[in-house]
């Protein structure tokens, strides 16, 4: 007697039970399916959420709750009080026009590195005693004039020389330090106007006027970037400039508009800075180009182009301005507030990386 048990032979196609197998199968196949599917769509909504502007946006919010917490266990009163908090919008006046600008030219495919070294030679021009001889009116006008000619400037070399925007840009930061410096001696110039020094200590409902003047910049640019052709050809021609021309767009044209308003805020900026220190000097706007930037990446917006948001961008400057104001109030070293605005961008970017790598 064989040990070998018999092994009963495969059963034939059509045979008794291969309706089973042939049911069963595709209904596990099916089932898996619908599990993956689940799954990917609800990684796929999280994604989502995350990759949006409102979720960069809600995000943001959370950050700056964090910062109040912080402040609050680390400053107390002394960061929660009204004077405080209007001093940190204050200082997030000046900074976030200039902000709106920039994410106009980013989202256009661009960069701006001059915009603090225009803001600063605006702010020299509109205060000679040769310009604050003709009134408030001159000033505002001579300091709104010098910031759009030089993104015009900028936006000429970019869009029809065909430079790379960071080389002219560059070159327009150093040219216009240049020339502050030689129109003021580099002496700071002293606002002898009432009306353009009133403007930092007049007061609204209790509100500083800085602040009203920022919040109107800033509705404006939304509607401008959201609710009008301008804005949609912006975002098409930041997401691919090519496509945008072939599709009746005129590229150069609206490149070059885009740095025009970029220097436009840079003079509005220029006025609210001379009037908030009295001066208009070769030194305003050191760095600003960097916080700007800055804010406008943490904020979502690509520096490929193409996509962003201006509410982002701004909740990108009362981000760094919290932080500036709980490092002032807890008396930490700058070097410290540097590294934390490094470690910021950082993580920022790698966001965008993971959004990127997850774009269909």
């Amino acid at each position: 007697m064989s040990d070998r048990t018999p092994v009963s032979p495969p059963t034939p196609p059509g045979a008794h039970g291969s309706g089973t197998t042939k049911a069963g199968a595709p209904e596990v196949d099916e089932r898996g399916r619908v599990e993956r599917s689940a799954r990917d769509a609800g990684d796929s909504a999280a994604g989502r959420l995350l990759d949006s502007g409102a979720g960069r946006n809600l995000g943001l919010v959370a950050v700056l709750v964090l910062l109040g917490v912080v402040g609050a266990v680390t400053a107390g009163e002394r960061f929660l009080s009204v004077p405080n908090l209007l001093t940190v919008l204050t200082q997030a006046s000046i900074i976030g026009v200039i902000t709106v600008g920039v994410t106009f030219v980013i989202i256009g495919g661009g960069i701006d590195l001059s915009v603090g070294k225009v803001m600063a030679l605006s702010s020299v021009w509109a205060t000679t005693v040769a310009t604050q001889s003709y009134g408030p009116l001159v000033m505002i006008l001579c300091a709104l004039l010098v910031g759009a000619g030089a993104g015009l400037v900028n936006g000429l070399l970019i869009a029809y020389g065909r430079i790379v925007p960071f080389i002219v840009t560059l070159a327009m930061l150093i040219s216009a330090q240049g020339l502050a410096e030689q129109i003021s001696g580099r002496r700071s110039q002293i606002v002898t106007d009432p009306t353009i020094a009133g403007i930092a200590t007049t007061r609204l409902l209790g509100i500083p006027l800085l602040i009203y003047i920022f919040a109107v910049v800033v509705a404006l640019g939304w509607v401008l970037l959201n609710r009008t052709t301008f804005g949609r050809r912006t975002f098409a021609i930041g997401g691919n400039a090519e496509a945008a021309r072939l599709a009746g767009l005129n590229v150069r044209r609206h490149t070059a508009a885009l740095y025009v308003l970029s220097g436009l805020c840079c003079g509005i900026a220029a006025i609210m800075i001379a009037s908030l220190t009295t001066t208009g000097s070769s030194t305003h706007g050191t760095l600003y180009e960097l916080d700007a930037i800055a804010a406008v990446i943490i904020g979502g917006t690509l520096l490929t182009g193409g996509r962003g948001t201006l509410i982002g961008s701004i909740l990108g400057v009362l981000v760094f301005t919290t932080i500036t104001n709980l490092f002032v109030l807890n008396n930490l070293a700058t070097e410290v507030q540097n590294i934390a605005k490094g470690a910021i961008i950082v993580v920022a970017v790698l966001i965008q990386a993971r959004a990127r790598r997850s774009d269909p």
